[in-house]
């Protein structure tokens, strides 16, 4: 009998691991134009993420050919929200329940969504009404090799003072959920935030109507007494428009708009990812490549207050920022080839990483003097020299290849 239930548990588990689904494949995406996107699967896109609404194993459980249908209007983003599946277990048969996928969903999108695609369709036809909100910051154009033409887009700053932002706003965060591993939405009654939009125009029948590529949160923090320091929160440039280049003419954007502020001291970013360190890396290093502190000559000298003082005061930038520009712009200068400027390059690096090394020691001398002997040395085994030189060549050789990433980038701009 014993035998019997396990191995006819083990059929059970067999068929009800058939109606495990995951999410991120489940969920498709689509930003709509023409309503010929809603066949064509090239314009779907799937998260990176689903862990924030299905939990860690990203599944849902109940269905077979479970689709979880998202597809957003590509300008205004109005939602079309429909599940479809082949099969969905019966709890008269099967004893278990189906996840409710839907009011999971629910949660996190906005209501007013369609449900059927005819809505959807009629909604997009008044897609031509849409224009962007706030204030134009910069207009830029990529060359499209597809299209074979250039594509013009605009980056505006908007509030919650525009007409519609609120609830276009709600619509747009829900892609943090996909995309950003940590994301939550924020409160968008604190007038400290400011949003930055970037949008490609297209044209649809003989009238220019504009798509929504990504955006930028930033929040602005009281410094005492009279300045303010803006801190990049979230950034998102959506899928369909990755590797183009938009997250470095944001950045870049967003840095000269607060450039022009007397009151702002400097520009941070809330928890970044190795990602957004790479692109402020490169965006930085395109601001402070002509400042005079930068040339050459004075890279050679090490880093200076000079420096600090001046990418602070025109550009925005903090000190800790400004070092890595500094080193990023000393490689370039530094011919590595050389024995005696390769060994002055790396020293000067090693230092600056070796800093929190030097506090463990300090922490450690303060031990010593508090404990016994025999709890000492065991402290003292945590940290062997050896280990950490070898740790210390290998921070500096990943940082090198990062800069050189950034200068290879550089100076293809």
């Amino acid at each position: 009998k014993t035998l019997f239930f396990f191995s006819g548990l083990t059929a059970m588990e067999k068929k009800l691991a058939e109606y495990k689904c995951n999410t991120n494949e489940a969920i498709q995406l689509k930003l709509v134009r023409f309503p010929e996107d809603l066949e064509d699967e090239n314009t779907t896109f799937n998260p990176e993420y689903s862990h924030q609404v299905f939990g860690d194993d990203e599944v849902a459980f109940g269905y077979k050919g479970l689709k979880i249908l998202l597809y957003y209007i590509a300008g205004n983003l109005s939602t079309l929200f429909r599940i479809e599946y082949t099969s969905k277990v019966n709890e008269k048969f099967d004893c278990v329940e189906a996840d409710d996928v839907e009011s999971k969903i629910r949660e996190i999108i906005p209501p007013g969504f369609c449900t059927n695609t005819d809505d959807f369709v009629s909604l997009l036809e008044k897609e031509v009404n849409f224009k962007p909100f706030g204030m134009l910051l910069h207009t830029y154009s990529i060359h499209n090799e597809e299209a074979g033409e250039d594509i013009t887009y605009q980056i505006y700053k908007a509030d919650m003072t525009c007409p519609g932002f609120r609830e276009y706003h709600e619509r747009l965060q829900t892609f943090l959920m996909w995309f950003i591993e940590t994301a939550s939405f924020i409160d968008v009654d604190d007038e400290r935030w400011n949003y930055f939009l970037v949008f490609e125009k297209y044209n649809k029948d003989g009238a220019t109507l504009f798509a929504t590529v990504g955006y930028m949160t930033v929040y602005n923090y009281y410094v005492y007494p009279d300045k303010t320091r803006p801190r990049v929160s979230q950034m998102l440039i959506l899928p369909p428009f990755q590797g183009e280049g938009h997250g470095a003419q944001l950045l870049e954007t967003v840095h000269r708009y607060y450039m022009s502020s007397p009151t702002v001291l400097d520009i941070t970013a809330e928890d970044p990812s190795e990602n957004y360190v790479k692109l402020r890396d490169f965006v930085l290093v395109k601001l402070c490549q002509d400042l005079l502190c930068f040339s050459p000559v004075k890279l050679m000298q090490g880093f200076s207050q000079e420096m600090v003082t001046e990418a602070q005061q025109k550009l925005k930038i903090n000190k800790q920022h400004t070092r890595r520009v500094y080193e990023i712009l000393r490689l370039r200068a530094t011919n590595m080839g050389d024995a005696e400027q390769s060994r002055s390059y790396r020293l000067d690096v090693k230092r600056r990483l070796i800093g929190p090394y030097k506090k463990k020691q300090r922490e450690l001398a303060k031990m010593r003097r508090c404990l016994r002997p025999e709890e000492m040395t065991n402290q003292l085994n945590q940290i062997d020299l050896n280990l950490q030189r070898e740790q210390l060549e290998e921070s500096f050789q990943q940082l090198v290849s990062d800069y050189r990433r950034v200068l290879e980038r550089l100076a293809q701009a």
